[in-house]
């Protein structure tokens, strides 16, 4: 079954960045639309952006436009998601999900997704 894993999360100032990863141990990738989500605390999962399978077309949440940017790199099966500008409300853990019927039926369905890593802790701090 094919399992994500997320890393590149950590402790960082408001207005820093930082680089997300997801890869797939064992996997390819490259059939598939990557998405990303977060959860902050007593909060509910939220769509951040997605990546199509072939890595031609993205979306992003309103709240992260202009500030986050997703990208794949086959040669590395890995899906990468840089956030700059990080604000405090930006603090969450972070998951990645993969979907082969693209991005529109996974941030459509994401609720039903079953298959969610361990996420990578994202805390926006001073």
């Amino acid at each position: 079954q094919l399992q994500l894993v997320e890393s590149g999360g950590g402790l960082v100032q408001p207005g820093g960045s930082l680089r997300l990863s997801c890869a797939a141990p064992g996997f390819t990738l490259d059939h598939y639309a990557i998405g990303w989500f977060r959860q902050a605390p007593g909060k509910d999962r939220e769509g951040v952006s997605c990546i199509s399978s072939s890595g031609d077309s993205t979306i992003y949440a309103d709240s992260v436009k202009g500030r986050f940017t997703m990208t794949r790199v086959s040669a590395k099966n890995t899906v990468y998601l840089q956030i700059n500008s990080l604000k405090p409300e930006d603090t969450a853990v972070y998951y990645c999900a993969a979907e082969y019927l693209g991005c529109e039926h996974l941030m459509d369905n994401y609720y039903a997704y079953d298959n969610w890593g361990q996420g990578t802790q994202v805390t926006v701090s001073s």
